[in-house]
């Protein structure tokens, strides 16, 4: 598995470059549909760092709140362009995810709050590594949640799972056929010298695991650069901002093309806001900055997609939370629980979901973070369960046999 998965990366990235499309090309044997295929699809977003979900989604209607966060609490809702944009009377969204608030409001974005995994670590490493796997504290998991979710097919697409980037996503390896993608546009072979070689690879060898590897990443090399020669236009006049929203734009591409694509990984980088986490106000510095690019990419994605968003639920995820008390140099520190978003079609939006523990001293995990109450598997396997269907939580997370569902998605 190991061995067919890494040549299958590998390959891909290998032929970033520019050059001509080989002749073996051609010989692929997978082909696009030619009319739309209405697939289920799952985009999961991961937010590498720890974003801060106490000012994500600010529960200004909490006392604690601002006695923790003397200066860089969210103001509470007041109109004006500072302050939290309020949700429910005691939540509120950064005002950075403007563009997300009448998604809220119409009810396609719902939001969990108090979630996470159950494991203790504060190891960005550690802790993105088990949420990836789905198996929190289990080190020896050797593939991903997001490949166990996708059911047996006898021909699938060669782009049904794709990682936007240039490594294969942790949490799509495993045993079904995952592509890691850059870029589109830049999909080309490097010219005469890689075509012989992998033309000797695909035809001469005797090796079954490298023979089937190089036939799938032929496929999806002839597939992705049959959509160069398609200009694309978001939709609705949709810009997608930043390297997070290029990310999405090509998932946009993909899910468009109707090129069999079901299960996408895109991350987006820089919420570890030890530092001045806040400018001159609470409400500009480096997680307004990250907050915006997030939030003009997921409306970006949710415009550019129109009326196939009924067929698309978008996950957000965060490998755990920062502490619930403001540190001395006015940023936060590695936390706890968080919150997390879902988004799209089938998703009962317009609510806040989970259970508030509180931010009282006595109701805070180990006495400085917000405790958990919402199991991230609980989240992520409603929305396998519900929305792609096929899979058992139990089979996509192993070991987790009695999930609690929320009720995210009708």
């Amino acid at each position: 598995m190991h061995t067919r998965r890494l040549f299958l990366r590998n390959s891909a990235v290998a032929m970033f470059g520019v050059g001509l499309a080989p002749a073996w090309l051609s010989r692929a044997a997978w082909a696009a549909p030619t009319t739309a295929s209405r697939k289920k699809i799952l985009v999961a977003v991961f937010q590498r760092g720890a974003a801060d979900g106490l000012n994500v989604v600010a529960p200004f209607g909490e006392p604690n709140y601002y006695a923790m966060r003397p200066t860089i609490a969210i103001p509470k809702p007041d109109g004006t362009a500072n302050a939290a944009l309020d949700l429910d009377g005691y939540f509120g969204l950064h005002p950075a995810l403007a563009p997300l608030q009448p998604l809220y409001q119409s009810g396609q974005l719902a939001i969990v709050e108090a979630a996470g995994s159950p494991d203790p670590t504060r190891s960005h490493f550690d802790a993105q590594d088990y949420m990836e796997s789905g198996t929190p504290g289990l080190k020896s998991t050797s593939d991903g949640w997001l490949n166990r979710a996708l059911a047996p097919e006898a021909k699938p697409s060669p782009v049904r799972a794709v990682s936007i980037g240039s490594n294969l996503a942790r949490a799509l390896r495993g045993r079904n056929e995952a592509v890691a993608l850059t870029n589109i546009a830049d999909f080309q072979v490097r010219g005469v010298g890689a075509e012989q070689a992998f033309e000797s690879m695909y035809d001469g060898s005797s090796d079954t695991v490298l023979h089937g590897a190089a036939e799938d990443t032929f496929e999806a090399m002839k597939l992705l650069q049959s959509l160069q020669n398609d200009k694309y236009t978001p939709a609705g006049g949709a810009r997608y901002p930043g390297g997070f929203g290029q990310a999405m734009l090509q998932i946009a591409r993909l899910i468009k093309a109707n090129v069999g694509t079901e299960v996408a990984f895109a991350d987006i980088g820089g919420w570890d806001t030890h530092v001045n986490q806040a400018g001159s106000t609470p409400t500009e510095g480096q997680l307004a900055n990250r907050l915006t690019e997030f939030g003009r990419a997921l409306a970006a994605f949710h415009q550019d997609m129109g009326d196939r968003m009924e067929d698309i639920v978008v996950v957000t995820m965060s490998e755990f939370g920062r502490t619930a008390r403001e540190n001395g140099d006015r940023g936060t520190d590695h936390g706890h629980a968080n919150v997390m978003f879902a988004l799209g079609g089938g998703v009962r939006g317009g609510r806040i979901y989970g259970d508030w523990p509180g931010l009282a001293n006595e109701q805070l995990y180990e006495n400085r973070d917000l405790a958990l109450t919402t199991d991230f598997r609980d989240v992520l396997g409603e929305c396998v369960a519900k929305h792609l269907g096929g899979r058992s939580v139990s089979e996509v997370f192993p070991g987790y046999n009695r999930p609690t569902f929320r009720g995210l998605l009708g």
